[in-house]
């Protein structure tokens, strides 16, 4: 059901005024290609939030404004202050957060503005396709959509102002300044700023919603078991709450989708029925958002990676010792 209820984004032209922020460190690697796709028409920023390599060069050399960031304020992440000081340097009516290391469909940015203003949502988040490339990504990154899409009922949540029901994507991101402003903008210590913006503009009486980018948008979010690793390191320890509940999800989580196979290979046909229940639903999820159907059977690998990596989190959270990109997480 969910898979006909997330919003596609139909081709369109923007009314309002448009600016596409980009913040940026050391994405020498990332920053020519994105900036090459963005189509000519909106303002575009690109914040160097302190790159230690050459990310401002390229973005100069590209003709679009570079903003210097300033030095990062006790209790602040470095994306939430990129993203305040570029929206404070923008003059567009609406705001436009991309990742650097996000590729653009042509027409994506108007496309992407013009169903915020015809669906008198404050915010919509076109989900990118996630690119994958190695074992460790196939594993991982397709977890993103099949988890809102088996678990998130998407219509109530456009309406429900409860934090449990956002959900949003940080690498397309789409916001009226007016909403932006009246929640306060990006929250300064948010490891999940993205859903911390949503949950603030809908605090703040606003309403907003995920929406099918597949067609819009792609982006390889991590490249092989280091990067997905330690990225997911630095957030997954704040995506459930608690460890507490973060061991509740995944207890629900291995029970769901690694009992049922392991008992299907002692010959269990319920534990076989549960396993292909499994393996169908990462196939529908993987049609509806441009994945890869064939690492669908890998679910339960899926699962138990996923388990490893939110304790690895905690772990690391507790000692204090997660970094990225040089900067200290918590």
């Amino acid at each position: 059901m969910n898979t006909r209820l997330l919003r596609r984004v139909p081709a369109g032209q923007p009314a309002s005024s448009v600016s596409v922020l980009i913040p940026a460190r050391d994405e020498a690697a990332t920053i020519d290609a994105c900036l090459a796709s963005i189509d000519a028409g909106p303002e575009v920023l690109v914040l160097d939030d302190g790159s230690r390599d050459d990310t401002a060069a390229r973005a100069e050399a590209r003709g679009v404004r570079v903003v210097v960031g300033e030095p990062l304020p006790p209790g602040w992440l470095g994306k939430p202050h990129a993203c305040m000081q570029l929206a404070a340097a923008a003059a567009g009516d609406v705001l436009v957060f991309l990742d650097a290391d996000v590729r653009l469909s042509p027409g994506a940015v108007d496309s992407a503005v013009a169903l915020l203003e015809t669906s008198g949502l404050d915010l919509v988040s076109p989900h990118p396709r996630q690119e994958v490339a190695t074992v460790a990504e196939r594993l991982v990154q397709p977890l993103l959509q099949w988890s809102i899409l088996t678990f998130l009922p998407l219509r109530l949540a456009e309406r429900s102002r409860r934090p449990s029901l956002a959900a949003a994507n940080g690498q397309f991101l789409v916001v009226r300044r007016a909403a932006y402003e009246r929640a306060g903008g990006h929250v300064p210590d948010a490891v999940l700023d993205d859903l911390a913006l949503l949950r603030a503009i809908k605090r703040a009486g606003g309403h907003g919603a995920l929406v099918d980018g597949t067609d819009l948008a792609s982006c390889r979010m991590y490249a092989g078991w280091a990067g997905v690793r330690d990225g997911y390191a630095k957030s997954l320890w704040s995506a459930f709450g608690s460890p507490v509940r973060s061991a509740a999800v995944l207890g629900a989580l291995a029970l769901a989708y690694l009992v049922p196979p392991l008992a299907a290979l002692r010959g269990s046909r319920i534990g076989a029925l549960g396993y292909a229940a499994a393996v169908v639903g990462r196939v529908i999820t993987a049609r509806r958002t441009g994945g890869r159907v064939a690492d669908a059977p890998w679910q339960p690998a899926s699962i138990a990676v996923l388990g490893y990596l939110t304790a690895r989190s905690h772990v690391l959270h507790q000692r204090g010792s997660l970094r990225w990109k040089g900067r200290a997480v918590s």
